[in-house]
C-alpha cells in the first residue's frame, strides 16, 4: 500500500516538471525523436542479442495528409532498416495510420505499408488499442491478411472477449499473434479487473495457441506470468522457433531477458521513438507505476 501511494505521489510530481526535466527519464524508455535516434537503439539491442519491433509513437490521426505522412515515415524506417541489415520489424498502432478517419484511410496506408515491408522481408504487427477499436482492428487484420502473410494482430488477456476473438481466427494459415494483458481502462462488463483472473486468461489462452501450433509473442513484465509460461513451454515441448518473449524498452526486467538469451529463446524489445514522447512517457507511467521508483533513481542519479 505504500508503495503505492509513493509512486502515484512521484508521477503526480514528475507531471509537474519542465519536459527538460522529464526528458532525462524519458529518453530510458523512448529511442528519442528521430530515426537516426531509433537506428542506433536499435543497432546497440541487436548487438546484445535482442530482436526489436518499433513504434512511430502517435494515435488518433484525424487528418488524411498526416495519416500519409505517418506511412511514408513508415516506408522509409522499413528501407532503412533493410539497407543496415539490422533484426528488426514494425509495430503499428491502427489509428495513427487514419482508421478514425476512414476505412479505406487505413486499409490504403496500411497496404502500402505491407507492400515495403514484403519487399523488404520485413514484418508488420497490428497493434491493438481500446475496446472500441477491436472489431475494426480485427476486420482490418483479416482484410489484409488475404492479401499478406508478412501480418500479426494482438489480443488482450484482460477482455472477456479474447478467448473467443483466438478461437475465431486460431486456423488461419501463418497465423502469429502477441498476447499481453492489456492496458487501457475498461469497464468490468467487458474486461476483468483482478490480476490473477487476467493472468489465468493469458496462460489459458497460451496453451490453447501453443497447442495449435501458432506462433506467439509472449508479452508481459509479469515475472510470476513469465515463469508460467516457460512451464507452459516446458511441458508442452515447445521449440524455440515457435515463440518469443516480448518486453518494451527501458523496463527492468530482473535478468530474465538475459535467462532467456541463454535459453536460445527469443527476446524482441519493443521499441518507441517520435516527437509524441512525452504523452506516451508519462501514460507509461500511470500504467505502471512500479516504474517511477526506477525514474526517481534516475532523477538523483542524474
Amino acid at each position: 500500500m505504500m508503495k503505492a501511494l509513493f509512486n502515484n505521489l512521484v508521477i503526480s510530481f514528475i507531471q509537474l516538471l519542465p519536459r527538460k526535466f522529464i526528458r532525462i527519464f524519458a529518453y530510458k524508455y523512448v529511442a528519442g525523436e528521430n530515426i537516426t535516434d531509433v537506428l542506433n537503439v536499435i543497432k546497440t539491442l541487436n548487438l546484445k542479442g535482442f530482436a526489436v519491433t518499433v513504434d512511430i509513437l502517435g494515435e488518433h490521426t484525424s487528418d488524411i495528409m498526416t495519416a500519409n505522412n505517418i506511412r511514408q515515415d513508415y516506408e522509409y524506417l522499413i528501407t532503412k532498416i533493410d539497407e543496415q541489415k539490422l533484426d528488426c520489424n514494425l509495430s503499428i498502432k491502427p489509428s495513427h495510420l487514419g482508421m478514425d478517419i476512414s476505412n479505406e484511410c487505413v486499409i490504403n496506408n496500411m497496404t502500402h505499408i505491407l507492400q515495403k515491408a514484403s519487399d523488404n522481408n520485413n514484418f508488420i504487427r497490428i497493434d491493438m488499442e481500446d475496446s472500441t477499436q477491436t472489431d475494426a482492428t480485427i476486420d482490418l487484420y483479416q482484410n489484409l491478411k488475404n492479401n499478406f502473410d508478412n501480418i500479426g494482430i494482438v489480443f488482450q488477456a484482460y477482455l472477456h472477449r479474447t478467448e473467443q476473438d483466438v478461437k475465431s481466427q486460431i486456423n488461419i494459415k501463418d497465423f502469429n499473434v502477441r498476447i499481453c494483458k492489456g492496458i487501457y481502462k475498461e469497464s468490468p462488463k467487458i474486461a476483468i479487473k483482478e490480476r490473477k483472473k487476467i493472468n489465468d486468461n493469458f496462460l489459458k489462452i497460451l496453451r490453447k495457441l501453443m497447442e495449435n501450433n501458432v506462433y506467439v509473442g509472449i508479452a508481459t513484465h509479469d515475472l510470476t506470468l513469465i515463469k508460467r509460461s516457460c512451464e507452459i513451454i516446458d511441458k508442452l515441448k515447445i521449440q524455440s522457433n515457435k515463440f518469443e518473449f516480448q518486453v518494451l524498452y527501458g523496463v527492468p526486467m530482473s535478468g530474465w531477458l538475459e535467462k532467456h538469451l541463454s535459453k536460445n529463446y527469443k527476446v524482441r524489445i519493443y521499441v518507441p521513438y517520435g516527437k509524441d514522447w512525452y504523452d506516451y512517457s508519462i501514460r507509461r507511467l500511470k500504467e505502471n507505476p512500479d516504474i517511477a521508483g526506477h525514474v526517481i533513481r534516475d532523477l538523483f542519479r542524474k
